[in-house]
């Protein structure tokens, strides 16, 4: 089992920037690739972005490509998602995800293993 605890949301205005962090816990060794996906009020979950964590390969959802950048610390079992130019339509709950395999990772149900999710505001 692989245990996700996300951090850093927050409020912010609109062009403001924040960091949020995932600390993965227990079979780490499993996780081939870790993921950030968000969720809007009355919207489906969607894709944000995607890392290796052997390779360091990385993938962005086309609104936030330019703005966030995903990154990890294998050290500290840590993934990370600098948001930047936050605009409010980045406003919702952002959630972790690893997998262990390399399966599309577009797709939530390639995921095995959630955090509890962040709430990330922009307001205008």
């Amino acid at each position: 089992q692989v245990q996700l605890v996300e951090s850093g949301g927050g409020l912010v205005q609109d062009g403001g920037l924040l960091r949020l962090s995932c600390a993965a816990s227990g079979r780490t060794g499993s996780i081939y690739e870790m993921g950030w996906f968000r969720q809007a009020p009355g919207k489906e979950r969607e894709f944000v972005a995607a890392i290796r964590l052997r390779s360091g390969g990385t993938d962005y959802a086309d609104p936030v490509k330019g703005r966030f950048k995903i990154s990890r610390d294998n050290a500290r079992n840590t993934v990370y998602l600098q948001m930047n130019t936050l605009k409010p339509e980045d406003t919702a709950v952002y959630y972790c995800a690893a997998k262990q395999t390399s399966a599309d990772s577009i797709r939530s149900e390639s995921y095995e293993y959630w955090g509890q999710g962040t709430q990330v505001t922009v307001s205008s």
